[in-house]
């Protein structure tokens, strides 16, 4: 089979990207502005925003057959097969929609010997006149692989309701051995639950039907290394019986046959879930030139390419350039668009149509302000645009005979607590740079006011405001003593 490397990559990226955008929800109320874009309008990753079930509960019941001893469930000679019963319950929680863990209980009984201890007894013949079963109880934790989804063609766009799982897993095994012969039935080895040091693996492989949404079929055959020569029943005395080494693992193969129901609101799976077909289909809708699309029910009143359907902003002025959404673009965040914004990539009042206002570094003794030394958000670094004001602030308290606070704020973003030590952090940056460049330490003294001394208090919460009158509340000013 020919594979496309592109599929196993997407196989492992677009899980994560399907619950990224899962994860991003937009802010009830009017028709939003400029002003709620960008990181307001986004929620965290709740249950509630996902789209598709993650877990499910699995049940299934069939029959061991000890493979791997000194006493088998299948003879090649003498002796007769037997079979045991089994039977698992797991708890399954899909991580992508190709990889899942499963926490798996397994409980059964095994037969191996030359006859059936629970139908037949021991004639008393010959050496190998012996049966025995053993009672297991086994707690496991198994990764599971969805292969026909990690290896998905990404030219397939069939749907499919088969698929094909891998199983692998560690876990702790309990059981009872009984022996039968002619001198009658008598327990051999017992492992008590469920202790670390019995220690078991299991492995194998499942094929998965989807009946329904709520309904999974599967038969599935696992491979349980015991890692103990006593689980069989036989002990030491018939370990010559078919000439195996004492010491050697007793091993044995579980088919079985179960179902799994999965749980939550959503209409999918995520383990049935291929984020591909959603793109194919849209891509053939598109491309069928017989079918008559209607892509746009409501029209497009503002034309500005974006549906009237899923446009948020239905009066663009025409020009402007638009998102997906259909809102106006403001690269800035500054309030005003690009269409009319002198200053496209540089925040300024709406006033002054989208530029910055002239800053000024004027100190008097009545003046309580030092315009434009502000800061970027959750940092206290000194940005390029600051150092020619600091540095007409150092020219002038040099020359003063006064002294001066140093006063810190931030904006409204984040607890009061944080945006204390932040505005102390960024007063103290200002005062320790005045020092370096020659003012006397004895005339500053820095404080920090966090949010409680905003430029623009109408900024609460920061979201009813541009970045602009934000971005003016994260700033350093100073005041005469």
């Amino acid at each position: 089979m020919k594979l496309n490397l592109t599929s196993v990559a997407l196989a492992l990226v677009l899980p994560t990207a399907v619950f990224a955008q899962d994860s991003v929800a937009v802010s009830g109320g009017s028709y939003p502005n400029t002003f709620t874009s960008g990181s307001a309008n986004v929620s965290p990753f709740t249950q509630e925003s996902k789209r598709f079930n993650d877990w499910a509960i699995s049940v299934g019941a069939g029959v061991p057959l000890v493979q791997s001893a000194d006493l088998t469930s299948l003879k090649n000679g003498n002796g007769k097969n037997v079979f045991g019963y089994s039977a698992y319950l797991s708890v399954d929680k899909a991580i992508t929609h190709a990889f899942g863990l499963n926490l798996q209980y397994d409980k059964g009984e095994t037969r191996q010997g030359w006859f059936n201890t629970k139908t037949d007894n021991a004639t008393g013949t010959g050496f190998q006149d012996v049966g025995a079963r053993t009672q297991y109880d086994a707690i496991s934790l198994l990764g599971d692989i969805n292969f026909s989804n990690l290896l998905r063609r990404v030219d397939n766009k069939s749907p499919f309701r088969w698929a094909l799982h891998g199983y692998a897993g560690i876990g702790t095994l309990a059981y009872r051995a009984y022996l039968e012969d002619a001198s009658g039935q008598r327990l051999m080895t017992e492992i008590k639950p469920f202790k670390l040091g019995s220690m078991f693996g299991q492995a194998g492989a499942g094929l998965k039907y989807k009946v329904n949404r709520r309904i999974d079929l599967e038969g599935r055959v696992m491979y349980f290394v015991t890692g103990d020569d006593q689980f069989d029943g036989g002990g030491e005395q018939y370990s010559a019986i078919n000439r195996r080494e004492d010491g050697v693992s007793d091993n044995f193969f579980n088919a079985t046959l179960g179902l799994s129901l999965k749980l939550g609101k959503h209409e999918s799976h995520l383990m049935w879930h291929d984020p591909l077909q959603e793109i194919y289909y849209k891509l053939d809708v598109l491309a069928d030139k017989n079918q008559d699309v209607e892509v746009c029910k409501k029209g497009d009143a503002d034309n500005d390419g974006v549906c009237d359907d899923w446009d948020r902003q239905l009066d663009t002025p025409a020009g402007a350039r638009v998102d997906g959404a259909g809102v106006a673009l403001d690269t800035d965040l500054d309030g005003v668009i690009d269409l009319y914004d002198k200053c496209v990539v540089v925040p300024g009042p709406v006033e002054n149509n989208g530029c910055p206002t002239n800053s000024s570094s004027t100190i008097t003794d009545n003046t309580r302000t030092l315009e434009g030394i502000e800061f970027d958000l959750d940092s206290d670094k000194i940005l390029p645009s600051n150092t020619p004001i600091l540095n007409s602030a150092v020219s002038y308290i040099n020359s003063s005979a006064g002294s001066y606070n140093v006063i810190g704020g931030t904006d409204t973003r984040a607890s009061d607590a944080y945006n204390q030590r932040l505005s102390e952090r960024r007063a103290n940056t200002v005062k320790n740079y005045l020092i370096q460049n020659g003012v006397d330490a004895g005339k500053l003294n820095a404080i920090g006011r966090g949010e409680k001394d905003l430029k623009y208090p109408e900024c609460e919460p920061a979201t009813k405001c541009p970045e602009w009158k934000n971005r003016a509340n994260r700033r350093v000013y100073f005041e005469a003593k």
